[in-house]
């Protein structure tokens, strides 16, 4: 499991608060690459302990830097809604 960076944090802020359509629109590939191979990672990770109650370590992670439940429930749909495999 690696450690959030801050542009990780600052992505899944940016996710938890935008609407899909608009970040959809302006996303290039290079950004689409990375929000599937490092912030979706993290995102899977934060759903996996939250559905199967197998830990705390992101979500203490997560509450560290400000990202609320609230957030990261967010930032998982609006990455669902994006084309990312959260599941």
């Amino acid at each position: 499991m690696s450690e959030l960076s801050l542009e990780d944090i600052e992505f899944i802020k940016i996710l938890a608060t935008s609407d899909s359509t608009v970040l959809q629109a302006g996303m290039n590939e290079a950004t689409r690459k990375r929000l599937d191979e490092q912030v979706g990672v993290i995102l899977r990770e934060y759903y996996r302990e939250n559905t199967t109650f197998s830990g705390r370590k992101r979500t203490e992670e997560f509450q560290k830097v400000g990202i609320t439940e609230d957030h990261g429930k967010a930032a998982i749909a609006c990455a669902r809604r994006l084309g990312i495999d959260i599941s």
